[in-house]
Formats: structure tokens, C-alpha cells, sequence
């Protein structure tokens, strides 16, 4: 069973613990790829991928190219001949004539109930849309984005309160907990792909800026989701007498009022149904306060609009 060769592609934080229990096992890491440095938005700082960090201190072999099917990565991993390899939140699009170089192929594990959210930003969607559940997905990675057949999938509850950063965390440790598993199934020919229905497909664009500004209009369910669903980044915002808030975590309040609008003593805003209580919030270039800190240090009067 052992010194099956693994090859490990993946990038932010997610996917950590998911190649610790890889290099724990009895299975070979050949080699890390991972997306190359970037730099820092203050300076000239290269920031390598927290997967670089996790793989430098494994002492395993990292490739970090700014393009992934060039005939040079092509002729590596054919060299190395790796049996299989997994793919968590690379960020690269996998060319089809890379496919076929591992034995086993190439397995992803992605953050969602596949075929729903297939693509960048699977669990913001899922929170946005008030989605009641989430998940993993553990599937073969084919030429079409995401639409591979799946072996596994592992559910997750969403609520009022989760946020992204939250589930990124569980699903990484529901990942770490059954990677072992999946390879030895796949080794031992336990794996069962089953194909997905593709009619039920649907995508989850990456994250634009401008999706974050908070518009009050919505009804306080769908901002309390966006609230959370780009928790933590890019962070749902307002701004009030020309300075911007982003506003961590948040309820619904059951109070009404003109869309936009400060109904009380606890800086409460109104939604085009219901309103939205604050529990942590954060002024621009300032530290996250929960609301009573903040509360002693801004001058505000009810009736007041943000935007």
C-alpha cells in the first residue's frame, strides 16, 4: 500500500490541513504545486500561498509557475509519474493532455454540493443565496470546469449566523479527516464515480468588488446573507458621512423603517423589510469593535441615512 506517489495542488489556507494528512499517511508526496508568490498590497513584500509555508516546513519539493500547462510542467509530472494527484483550491485551470499523466488521475475536492456551484466562489454563493446547506464535494477532475464524476460527498448546515470563514474551516477538517480514506478507496478500487447530472448545473462567479457594497433596499434576510457569504473578504460595507464600515457580523431585528435609514440608539439600519442589528463592525483603517465599543465613539442621530 505504501509509497503510492502523490502529487498535492493547491493554495490558500483551505487546503493545509488537507496536505498534512496526506504527508502523515503512508503515501508519498512527490511534489507541491502551488499558486506563485504574490506581492503584498503595501510594498513590494512577496507573500507565498499558505500552502507554500505548510510544504517548505514538510521539506517536499514546491513548483509555483505562474502558468501550469506549459510543456515544461508537462514533461515534470510526467517525469515524477505520480499515481495520483489532488487538486483543493488551486486556482488554476488544469489543461485536458495533463489529465491522463497519473494512473488514478486527477481528484479535486471542492467546496460544494456538485453540480450546484460549480466554479470560483462556491461557498459565498451558497450563503448569498440562502442555501440551507453546503458541503464537499470529492470528484475526478475531467476537461469541463467542475463537472467531473463525484465519489463522495460530506454535507454541511448553513444559518442566521454562518459565515464563510466558518465553513472554509469545517470543510478543511472534514477534508483532513477523510483524504486518507478516499485514496485508500480509490487504490483498492472501492471508488464509486457517479456522474453528475449536468442539467442541474449552476455556477458560482468569482466575487467583484462592487458586489460587496451593501444595498438597504434588499430585505434584511439577503443583506444579512451577503453579510456573512463575504465574511471574511472581501467583507459586505455602507458608508455613513463619507466614511466607509464593513460590518463582520450582524442580525436581523424585527424594527422597520425608511431603506437606510438609523432606527435607534443602537445604530439599527432599516432593510426594505426588517433591519439589520450590528454585533461587530469596523471603520475603515480602524480595528473590528463589537457594537458597544463602537458606540462610544461615533456621533450619530436616529433618522440619519447610510448608504
Amino acid at each position: 500500500m505504501s509509497h503510492k506517489k502523490v502529487v498535492f495542488m493547491g493554495t490558500p489556507e483551505f487546503s493545509v490541513s488537507i496536505l498534512e494528512a496526506i504527508a502523515e499517511s503512508s503515501y508519498e508526496v512527490s511534489c507541491v504545486y502551488t499558486q506563485a508568490a504574490k506581492k503584498s498590497n503595501r510594498g513590494q513584500k512577496l507573500n507565498i500561498s499558505p500552502i507554500h509555508k505548510c510544504a517548505d516546513n514538510l521539506k517536499l519539493i514546491i513548483r509555483n509557475p505562474k502558468n501550469l500547462n506549459s510543456a515544461e510542467e508537462f514533461e515534470f509530472i510526467k517525469k515524477l509519474n505520480p499515481d495520483i494527484v489532488i487538486v483543493v483550491a488551486y486556482g488554476q485551470i488544469i489543461s485536458e493532455n495533463f489529465l491522463n499523466i497519473p494512473k488514478k488521475g486527477f481528484i479535486n475536492i471542492h467546496a460544494s454540493l456538485l453540480p450546484k456551484w460549480r466554479g470560483a466562489a462556491p461557498i459565498q454563493r451558497s450563503i448569498m443565496n440562502l442555501d440551507i446547506e453546503t458541503g464537499i464535494s470529492i470528484m475526478q477532475i475531467t476537461k469541463e470546469l467542475d463537472a467531473g464524476p463525484v465519489m463522495k460527498k460530506v454535507k454541511v448546515k448553513i444559518n442566521e449566523t454562518t459565515t464563510t470563514e466558518e465553513i472554509l474551516k469545517n470543510l478543511s477538517k472534514i477534508g483532513s479527516e477523510t483524504i486518507v480514506e478516499i485514496l485508500d478507496n480509490i487504490f483498492n478500487e472501492k471508488a464509486e464515480f457517479i456522474e453528475q447530472d449536468h442539467k442541474l448545473a449552476t455556477y458560482a462567479k468569482k466575487i467583484k468588488k462592487n458586489e460587496a457594497k451593501i444595498c438597504w433596499k434588499e430585505n434584511a434576510s439577503e443583506i444579512l446573507a451577503k453579510i456573512n457569504g463575504l465574511n471574511p473578504t472581501p467583507g459586505a460595507w455602507f458608508t455613513y458621512k463619507e466614511n466607509r464600515y464593513k460590518i463582520w457580523r450582524a442580525k436581523i431585528h424585527e424594527k422597520s423603517g425608511l431603506p437606510g435609514s438609523i432606527l435607534d440608539n443602537n445604530f439599527t439600519i432599516s432593510c426594505g423589510s426588517k433591519s439589520i442589528e450590528i454585533i461587530e463592525i469596523q471603520k475603515e483603517g480602524k480595528n473590528r469593535l463589537l457594537l458597544k465599543n463602537f458606540l462610544t465613539g461615533i456621533k450619530f442621530n436616529q433618522g440619519d441615512m447610510v448608504k
